[in-house]
């Protein structure tokens, strides 16, 4: 009876919501034949994402070794605006960008395009990268912090003010809510359904006991949420702080086991990959099916371009936004290029694609049973917390996108809709919930890529400045003068002998 009436909510879920909204927002456009095409959106963020890379001169290689610098605190000014350090911000992000898309969202990129989709997957990442410090330098630089220090930031911000300050208030405010609601869509979806979904298919492979149980493991899951985001981003921002490094580090651990395990056809899966993203078997059309696997499941992997993390990222303590874009554009290299890279690698060896008919996590949890039958419940562990993790980050996401559609500091009604949403996608299946996913975090990059593209030349203009003070070495100047200004002060009030 119970899941009869599931069934039947999720039909209602799926013809009256997740199909209409596909047929508007993913259009194929055909290319060279009926036979190849091309979803609008991946075109739109890759092609935003080429084009940022340019512009800002490669700033994901020349800037790298300098965002690690500025994430473990050498640049880090405690009397500087904000609420949150970089490396919190940086977690928070992670929080929400490491997630099922890492694991499950590989194993589907490949379970359609085979192991070549991983190439693509990286080279999306890569790009990525530029996207989302341009973003994440918009956040910061058109934030508003009000009087009680509360930080309100994110692409409806900037977005706003920055189409404001070119004359177009009109558009900006309604490109910023058409934003607005997407992303409180891909907070239901994305950031909350999917993560539920395949945590439970995760758990309950490695706990046989929770089958049919979905209603039960949805409202645990719900409650340990709804406890978590009423603390607000500190709290989240703590959380995520002790959680990703855990996560990342137990995953890439487990990860790097099976694949010295399996060393002797370690070669041959690089081979696989190398040779499946230009000379892919027929079907799901061809080279150009494969590549448009690998950047969709990339772009919901790590949500460059889709201005998610930007939410996060502005509530950075620091008066320097091109900073704190630099900060950011270590997610894609992590969510992608590092973690999901591992995923496919394992995929491969194991040769869970071609041996498993599931999809999505189990697919996965199939791929690290081939080491040890233990290795499962492993992966359900490291699978509740990167579920957990997402979901508490894009609660944020979703509360600030509801606070600025309704003008309102009451996002309690949005915060009880989203643990609702928790325990709706640990009962329905993956197929809706994977669709409504894409739908609506790819859906942001719309009017996201569209708002950074325009705003680029005054990324461009800042990014300048910063990297000429950077190389001058004026940062460490400043740093030190700060610290002794602190010194003194505390001297002046008796607080240092």
């Amino acid at each position: 009876m119970t899941m009869d009436f599931f069934g039947q909510l999720e039909q209602v879920f799926k013809i009256y919501l997740v199909d209409p909204l596909a047929s508007v927002l993913f259009y194929d456009l055909a290319f060279f034949s009926n036979d190849i095409t091309l979803p609008f959106i991946v075109v739109w963020l890759i092609g935003g994402a080429a084009y940022l890379t340019f512009k800002m001169g490669f700033i994901n290689i020349r800037a790298f070794k300098h965002a690690i610098d500025i994430t473990r605190g050498k640049y880090d000014n405690h009397n500087d605006p904000g609420e949150i350090s970089h490396f919190h911000a940086l977690s928070s992000a992670l929080s929400g960008t490491v997630g099922l898309g890492n694991i499950a969202g590989v194993a589907i990129a490949i379970a359609l395009g085979g192991p070549g989709a991983v190439l693509w997957m990286i080279v999306a990442g890569f790009l990525g990268m530029t996207s989302k410090m341009v973003e994440c330098s918009l956040a910061v630089k058109y934030r508003y912090i009000s009087q009680d220090g509360q930080v309100l930031g994110g692409p409806m911000r900037y977005i706003s003010s920055g189409f404001s300050e070119k004359g177009h208030p009109r558009a900006g405010k309604a490109i910023a809510t058409l934003f607005g609601i997407m992303c409180i869509g891909g907070s239901l979806g994305g950031g909350n359904m999917f993560q539920a979904n395949q945590a439970y298919a995760a758990v309950a492979g490695a706990f046989p006991s929770l089958q049919g149980h979905a209603w039960v493991f949805g409202l645990v899951m719900a409650f340990g949420v709804g406890v978590v985001i009423i603390g607000g981003i500190k709290r989240i921002g703590v959380a995520a702080g002790v959680i990703v490094p855990l996560m990342c580090l137990l995953y890439l651990m487990t990860g790097v086991w099976i694949l010295i395990d399996h060393s002797d056809i370690l070669p041959s899966a690089f081979m696989a990959i190398w040779q499946g993203a230009f000379s892919p078997e027929a079907g799901y059309g061809g080279v150009i099916g494969v590549i448009i696997t690998g950047f969709k499941r990339s772009a919901f992997s790590n949500e460059a371009g889709m201005g998610s993390s930007a939410i996060a990222h502005s509530a950075a303590a620091t008066n320097e936004p091109v900073r704190e874009g630099i900060v950011a554009l270590l997610e894609p290299f992590i969510d992608t290029i590092i973690v999901c890279t591992m995923s496919g690698l394992i995929m491969v060896v194991s040769g869970a694609y071609r041996e498993s008919s599931a999809n999505g996590v189990l697919m996965m949890a199939h791929a690290f049973s081939q080491t040890a039958s233990w290795l499962p419940m492993i992966l359900a562990i490291v699978v509740l917390m990167f579920a957990y993790s997402t979901m508490i980050s894009w609660s944020y996401y979703g509360e600030r996108c509801w606070s600025y559609l309704f003008k309102t500091n009451n996002t309690m009604p949005y915060k009880i809709l989203f643990v609702m949403f928790v325990f709706l996608g640990s009962v329905f299946s993956l197929g809706p919930v994977l669709d409504f996913s894409d739908l609506m975090i790819l859906g942001m990059g719309l009017p996201n890529i569209f708002a950074i593209v325009l705003l680029a030349p005054t990324v461009k203009h800042d990014l300048d400045n910063y990297w000429q003070r950077y190389q001058a070495g004026h940062m460490e100047a400043e740093i030190a003068h700060v610290a002794a200004s602190i010194a003194n002060q505390a001297l002046s009030k008796g607080k240092v002998s």
